[in-house]
């Protein structure tokens, strides 16, 4: 079969093959040639073992990913998906084998591979569920119930709404639709931009599949096969936006040791088996450290444990197998307190740890980048069921990873079935050659998936974390080579696997539990909750102690100290029954977990759909995240609804923490579909985060700002054409001025340079334009008013973070929440006593003492993350932009941290329904992540400007590559 590329003059590739599995494999086969680094820095945040070559910085996040099972997560959908939808895992094992086939030419031409010293791996049937679970795994916000836990305790329970991103009670991307009815065309018009971290490389790929069942232009995720989130078939076309549902959950679990292992106290009052095992993460230039993964009945453990909050790692053994590399970089990104994973708009995960304001640090000149294992070495396998048993070296002493990236993995074939060692060793089970090592209580014990006695094997790749579990009372470790296990294990005890049947389940004392308890299955990602949760009135006038209540009435229990504080962190015995004295911890509940499902099912039909009829069928398959949908047909149909699964449970559920020791916060069913008619809504349908049709699902929704002034935009003409979509998407209104300003048109007896600059402020047109010196004193003077607020006294218990890991405490700092809230927390009737017209008068007095001179583009710059940034940095600054967080043009600042903008649209499109080759896209850089290279950042000065390049479907007007024939794989 013959695959054909095109490119057009914007680099954007344009595939054609004989069938969707073959236009699959292109997929992933072009796009390892253009964003090869980006896939492999993907998939190892997928692993949790990105801090192996990118240093400690990353180091939080692969504890988190770890620690949450997000690789095994991953595994039991694709497991799942190939019973369910056999199809569909065929034509994603089609996009791995085209990534496989693509990343050596593509990491020869990156550089950031010898700069970390990196060779490319081998990507598994799962990686694309996994990478699709990393970057939406923190879309819901649900570290966003730890700050309402932290508010509500000090400050009461009108803290909620008080802080709530939305403001209390009222109704971040953007999206609308225009039916025919208010077009030139008589055809509908779909419009907007995702409003993501800005990074280089891109989130989103420019594509064009072509087959003879489909032909489909749109955005799709690197990584992941299809067009998910924005695409256009030539007679519907689709967009989406986050639709901040909340369909996460986190439960304060009480947990002992016991001589077989750790247990839960569950909400029947008894204490119930909690797997375990310890896994090891290599960091680059650091020792490595040990961590101990634990899941409850409720979900994995990703903060605390046994010994409290603050017993999370502890350093490895090193040894000859051990990676030390101190020229390694460590990488960070994002102003401090925000991370990509951030809490400064709900509407954007991902991550690295911020230090300072933008610090990196790139690998030191001259430095050598690391060995890596021989990718071409051999490897035996002996085919076990559907999995492959991985025999080692021939002739070596020890395990090591044949290719570069192959983990050391356990997972059984069938029940229980091992794969071959070296000669004379116990078996070892290898149901695939990226696992973890990880194992299962068998009987009273969980026995090693280690042969007994034998040498501890070298890691020969970031990719393979090692990891220790219990035997009896003892532990057997996988500890680097050359390193003496610890406490040795019985060598006659049996060796049992993970992995039973497809699942991966474990064995307790009285038979098989499943990873959630008897009334769930396992894996998901949970969506949004029951009713809608409005935040009670106003904030508290009293700032006395009080016995901490949640919004709704409920007890709140204690969180965790402050760091450093040990004052309740529990003993490791506990107690039987109520479990007080045991150590707490937060297990995360989500939905993949429990569903076992990624709504992978989706894609294949999305790009299929010839009608909305078709596409609202697809959706129904679709799982997370939860989105807003609009789409439109040629016939003149038009859908406006929501996608995703979103648990029912209780309303305290959404709101904080809820204690797993308690009933009545498991999940019971899943919410109903919300639906909207846009012809009903005089032929416009808008959709910008916040409250509207999710709204049943949700806590927190955007400020209200956007979507009203999307409307009023589009209302000012009842004709449209996509001509006039772009001075919608780079409108600079900010809407959110008016409480500022109020209290500076209120505030008297001010000295002369203030009260002119007070005078200058209210004679602006509160428009965030990039040339405007006005739009950079207003935003001068709400950074000081953020600051003198969060340095009150009564905001003194939310500054110091609690013992949290630092991927979680981006949703706990301070200052980006008053800076987010200021407009509410100027409005509300009280402030806990605070003297807000005072602040306000000093914060501009402060500025008129020394105001910006230059405009609102000198500060308001463009921060993209980047996994390993330029080395040495370019010797320009990024460029200025136009915009703020509550503008259409939503280019994100964090108010009293950093003028600077992580955040902004990571894409903008209008899709025409009359004529989809006058539809039009652009993304913040270019369709190749290869630095330097002539299609890189070619699209910056149209993204800067606001324009768009035209999507070309005309196969006459693209330029071909040299035909490549395709070679069918043997999976």
């Amino acid at each position: 079969m013959t695959i054909e590329t095109y490119r057009d003059a914007w680099g954007i590739p344009h595939l054609r093959a004989s069938s969707a599995r073959e236009l699959a494999r292109a997929q992933g086969r072009v796009t390892a040639h253009d964003r090869a680094w980006q896939l492999e820095v993907e998939r190892h945040r997928a692993q949790g073992t990105s801090a192996s070559f990118l240093g400690a910085d990353a180091l939080s996040w692969d504890v988190f990913a770890r620690r949450a099972r997000l690789d095994d997560t991953a595994r039991r959908c694709f497991a799942a998906l190939e019973r369910r939808d056999p199809e569909t895992a065929d034509w994603v094992r089609a996009y791995v084998d085209g990534v496989n086939e693509g990343l050596p030419g593509g990491a020869g031409r990156a550089p950031e591979f010898a700069r970390a010293g990196l060779r490319p791996g081998r990507w598994q049937p799962w990686t694309p569920l996994g990478v699709w679970l990393a970057t939406h795994i923190l879309f819901a916000g649900f570290p966003a119930k730890l700050w309402r836990e932290q508010a509500m305790r000090h400050l009461g329970p009108g803290a909620v709404g008080l802080f709530a991103t939305d403001g209390p009670g009222t109704a971040g991307s953007n999206g609308w639709l225009v039916t025919g009815a208010r077009t030139a065309t008589g055809h509908a018009l779909i419009a907007g931009d995702p409003h993501r971290f800005i990074e280089d490389p891109g989130v989103y790929q420019q594509i064009h599949l072509s087959c003879p069942e489909f032909d489909v232009v749109g955005l799709a995720v690197p990584g992941v096969p299809g067009i998910a989130h924005f695409g256009h078939t030539g007679t519907v076309a689709w967009a989406i936006t986050n639709a901040m549902a909340d369909y996460q959950d986190l439960y304060r679990e009480r947990l002992r040791r016991t001589g077989a292992g750790v247990e839960a106290l569950g909400p029947d009052g008894t204490w119930h088996r909690a797997t375990r095992h310890t896994e090891t993460i290599e960091i680059a230039g650091e020792p490595p450290i040990e961590i101990e993964v634990i899941e409850t009945p409720r979900g994995p453990v990703i903060a605390g444990g046994p010994e409290g909050l603050d017993a999370i790692t502890a350093h490895a053994p090193a040894g000859p197998g051990t990676t030390d590399r101190a020229d390694q970089p460590h990488t960070t990104a994002g102003p401090a307190g925000l991370e990509r994973e951030t809490a400064a708009d709900p509407d954007a995960p991902r991550t690295t740890a911020a230090v300072g304001e933008f610090e990196t640090a790139a690998v030191p000149a001259g430095s050598e980048p690391r060995a890596a294992a021989d990718p071409d070495a051999p490897k035996a396998t002996a085919a076990v069921g559907e999995f492959e048993t991985a025999d080692v070296l021939a002739g070596a002493e020890r395990e090591t990873a044949a290719d570069s990236d192959v983990p050391k993995a356990t997972p059984a074939a069938g029940e229980f079935e091992t794969a071959h060692g070296p000669a004379g060793s116990e078996p070892r089970a290898a149901a695939d050659p990226d696992a973890p090592k990880v194992t299962v209580a068998t009987g009273e014990f969980e026995t090693a998936a280690v042969p007994a006695g034998s040498e501890p094997r070298a890691v020969a790749d970031p990719d393979a974390p090692k990891v220790t579990v219990a035997t009896g009372e003892s532990e057997t470790a996988a500890v680097p080579a050359g390193s003496e296990p610890r406490a040795a294990a019985d060598p006659d005890a049996p060796k049992a696997t993970a992995a039973a049947g497809e699942f991966e389940t474990t064995h307790g004392p009285a038979g098989p539990q499943t990873s959630h308890g008897p009334d769930a299955p396992k894996t998901a990602h949970a969506p949004g909750g029951p009713e809608t949760a409005h935040a009670p009135g106003g904030p508290e006038t009293a700032v006395a102690p009080h016995r901490p209540e949640a919004a709704d009435g409920a007890y709140v229990p204690p969180g965790p100290p402050a760091a450093g504080d040990e004052s309740r962190t529990g003993g490791a015995g506990g107690s039987t029954g109520s479990g007080e004295g045991a150590a707490e911890a937060l297990a995360l509940r989500y939905p993949p977990r429990v569903t076992e499902d990624l709504g992978f099912s989706a894609l294949l039909p999305l790009l299929r759909s010839r009608t909305v009829a078709d596409l609202d069928r697809a959706l129904d398959a679709w799982s997370e995240p939860v989105n807003v949908v609009q789409a439109a047909d040629t016939a003149g149909g038009t859908l406006h609804r929501v996608a995703g699964h979103v648990p029912a449970r209780a309303e305290a559920n959404r709101l904080r923490p809820v204690p797993a020791w308690e009933p009545g916060h498991a999940w019971h069913g899943a919410h109903e579909t919300p639906y909207a008619d846009p012809a009903g809504e005089d032929g416009i349908a808008v959709m910008a985060n916040a409250r509207g049709l999710a709204t049943p699902l949700g806590v927190e929704f955007a400020p209200p700002h956007r979507a009203a002034r999307i409307r009023a935009l589009l209302d000012a003409s009842r004709t449209w054409t996509a001509d006039g979509m772009p001075a919608i998407h780079t409108d600079t209104h900010l809407g959110s001025a008016a409480p500022l300003l109020d209290h500076l048109a209120a505030l008297t007896g001010l000295t002369p340079a203030a009260a002119a600059l007070r005078d200058r402020l209210l004679a602006w047109d509160r428009h965030m334009d990039a040339d405007s010196t006005d739009a950079a004193a207003y935003a001068a003077v709400r950074g000081a008013v953020v600051r003198r607020l969060a340095a009150h006294p009564v905001f003194a218990p939310l500054a110091q973070p609690p013992a949290y890991p630092d991927v979680l405490r981006p949703w706990l700092a301070l200052v980006p929440r008053i800076g987010f809230a200021l407009e509410h927390l100027l409005r509300a009737e009280d402030l806990y006593g605070i003297d807000r017209p005072a602040a306000v008068r000093a914060a501009l007095e402060e500025v008129a003492a020394a105001p910006p001179a230059a405009p609102w583009s000198a500060t308001h710059r463009l921060a993209p993350w980047q996994a390993l940034p330029a080395d040495p940095p370019p010797a320009a600054d990024e460029p200025g932009l136009a915009g703020d967080h509550d503008c259409m043009l939503c280019t994100s600042a964090v108010p009293g941290l950093t003028d600077r903008a992580a955040r902004g649209p990571a894409a903008r499109y209008v899709w025409d329904l009359a004529d989809r080759d006058n539809s039009r896209w652009v993304v913040p850089f270019g369709a190749d992540g290869v630095p330097g290279a002539a299609h890189h950042r070619d699209q910056l000065p149209l993204w800067l400007r606001g324009e768009l390049a035209p999507v070309i479907t005309d196969w006459t007007r693209l330029t071909p590559e040299p035909a490549q024939e395709s070679e069918e794989s043997d999976d």
